[in-house]
């Protein structure tokens, strides 16, 4: 059973502007899914309504079992800026996704992964063993997201992609079975973003949580997804999906292989460029 069922969504803001039209998609548990197309054709706005943040006009969206209808803790988000908050350190910003599910959800803090077998199995993750060990946990986290030796810095004293570095962290702590990503390297340099690219493919096999990313990057969706879905023109549908069969871990060398530059042509006939 998929781990999100996206079904016949249409969203239209209260100026007119259509921006999605019967968008439907499936994502299966583990998956990594991209989700490119030109700008405005609704690509956000989906997103948004997968996290609970948008009420769609039409449709229903289906995460683990459950119509979503506001934001839930089973859903780590990562925006384009990082928006750590400027008075914690790196620590203690990765922290507060605990205090707030204390607050909203009530539940006891600093336990994550309190979400039932629902939440998929863990076993080889390498946080699941210190799943009630907040501490431990940020730990790992800051050493896979390449942070160690900066757990007392401030937002202030990090550059662009260390921020976003702590900020995945931040919505990876509480281990959400789903990840959204919505254009989370778009503000960075050019090597940033590679550098960054290849990181999260390193942490989403080593998390293995089930990923949405909407990007305008062709490449940085050949090089992360299993599947890239292309969106039309706003109003945004479903215009095709797109299977990437490399195999993994992938590195910027595959680039040059037939297959990824084969992929990206696949992706660029479908958006008609």
């Amino acid at each position: 059973m998929p781990i999100i069922t996206a079904d016949a969504i249409s969203v239209i803001y209260p100026n007119g502007v259509e921006a999605l039209r019967r968008f439907s998609l499936q994502i299966e548990r583990g998956e990594f899914v991209a989700i490119v197309g030109t700008s405005g054709c609704g690509k956000s706005t989906f997103l948004r309504v997968l996290a609970g943040l948008l009420n769609p006009t039409s449709g229903d969206v289906v995460l683990d079992g459950e119509r979503v209808t506001r934001p839930s803790q089973h859903v780590g988000i990562l925006f384009q800026e990082p928006a750590l908050l400027p008075w914690r350190n790196v620590e203690n910003n990765i922290h507060l996704p605990f205090e707030l599910r204390k607050r909203d959800w009530g539940l006891r803090p600093g336990v994550p992964g309190e979400m039932g077998d629902s939440a998929g199995d863990t076993s080889s993750s390498p946080q699941s063993h210190d799943r009630h060990n907040p501490q431990s946990l940020i730990s790992n986290l800051i050493s896979l997201v390449g942070l160690r030796g900066f757990e007392n810095a401030y937002p202030r004293e990090l550059s662009g992609g260390m921020a976003q570095r702590a900020a995945l962290a931040r919505a990876l702590v509480t281990q959400p079975p789903v990840l959204l990503l919505d254009e989370p390297f778009g503000a960075l340099d050019a090597l940033t973003r590679e550098s960054l690219t290849a990181s999260l493919e390193h942490i989403w096999r080593a998390t293995h949580t089930t990923s949405v990313m909407v990007t305008h990057s062709i490449r940085e969706a050949v090089f992360l997804a299993d599947r890239v879905v292309v969106c039309t023109p706003r109003p945004g549908q479903v215009a095709g999906v797109i299977t990437i069969d490399l195999p993994r871990p992938r590195t910027w060398e595959m680039e040059s292989w037939p297959a990824f530059a084969e992929r990206k042509k696949e992706i660029r006939s479908v958006l008609g460029i």
